[in-house]
């Protein structure tokens, strides 16, 4: 993994997502390395200094979901659900669209419909890298509690 300074602006990105040294991040919607920024995954790597787990099938409880969508990949609320399968009781799950104008765009009002459905409120929005917008959702704890059941 390079530390030279093509990464130092992935690094600053990485750091806006709240990545923290030791978390337990869960990449989701990056089949394709073509289309999601690398560089930002291998930050949040290099940052969180554990390695992303890529597995849906995952055990494995997480700290934080990077949940890569674009326009017609599908439900976006079913894919939120199934976001907080493996999510902490203090997670998050920052949504990575498409910045406007890019093809598979998100609409905001989408965001905004679907992320209540899926018992998910949003608190912020970020540049998450050059070509993609994050979404910062989290879910009350009494909602993830009660999901666990």
């Amino acid at each position: 993994m390079s530390t030279s300074a093509d990464h130092a602006g992935a690094r600053g990105l990485a750091e806006r997502l709240g990545i923290q040294q030791g978390q337990v991040v869960q990449v989701v919607g990056a089949d394709d390395p073509d289309d999601v920024d690398t560089d930002l995954l291998e930050d949040v790597a290099a940052r969180a200094g554990t390695e992303l787990i890529y597995s849906e099938d995952s055990d494995d409880v997480v700290d934080m979901v990077l949940l890569w969508w674009r326009e017609g990949d599908g439900d976006l609320v079913d894919a939120l659900v199934d976001s907080l399968t493996n999510l902490g009781d203090n997670g998050v799950v920052w949504l990575l669209t498409p910045k406007a104008g890019r093809d598979g765009h998100v609409e905001p009002s989408d965001i905004d419909e679907a992320a209540p459905t899926a018992g998910l409120s949003s608190t912020r929005s970020t540049s998450a890298a050059p070509e993609w917008s994050g979404t910062r959702l989290v879910a009350p704890k009494a909602a993830r509690a009660k999901q666990r059941r």
